[in-house]
């Protein structure tokens, strides 16, 4: 394997993503080009196709990354089927990549994916097996929402302080 030529495909990918990232911060993904990414990352059009199909794939592997670090967060869990509805790995990992998370919901993801999962059996629990699916929905599109207000802010609370507004809203039964 030719590791300088990894190197520098790996440089190149890491540059088209960053100036990707920082045009979808002040333009709407139609707005911009694949020129207009090229020229701001000092790369040709054909260093960009060899990576990427068009500018939807680079916004698809932006957020298979973003999924797939956030998955990491809660690989235990995931390998060993159970939700610890510890809330503080992802709010940290928030605060820690807002611009990540600010692109995954101005690309406008959080219709189609979730980077929160829910305890189906939990809830079924805890509501006695009645209308899981409104409780569940509920759950997903206020936990995304109170995310959303938080990196509005700056993400000025601490993710410690995110979690107690959890808690308060969903008495632990998220």
């Amino acid at each position: 394997m030719n590791r300088s030529n990894n190197k520098r495909r790996r440089e190149s990918v890491d540059k088209i993503e960053r100036v990707f990232i920082e045009l979808l911060q002040t333009s709407k993904l139609s707005e911009i080009s694949v020129s207009e990414i090229c020229k701001a990352a000092g790369l040709n059009r054909t260093t960009f196709y060899a990576n990427y199909e068009d500018l939807y794939a680079l916004a698809d592997s932006i957020r298979r990354k973003l999924e797939e670090n956030l998955a990491e967060l809660y690989r235990d869990e995931i390998t060993l089927g159970f939700n610890s509805n510890d809330y503080l790995p992802l709010f940290r990992h928030i605060r820690e990549n807002q611009l990540f998370y600010q692109t995954y919901f101005k690309l406008g993801y959080d219709d189609q994916y979730q980077i929160v999962s829910y305890d189906r059996a939990l809830a079924e629990e805890h509501f006695q097996n009645r209308f899981v699916e409104y409780h569940m929905e509920f759950f997903k599109s206020g936990i995304t929402a109170i995310i959303k207000m938080w990196l509005a802010g700056g993400c000025r609370e601490t993710p410690e302080e995110m979690v107690e507004v959890i808690k308060s809203e969903y008495r632990g039964r998220a």
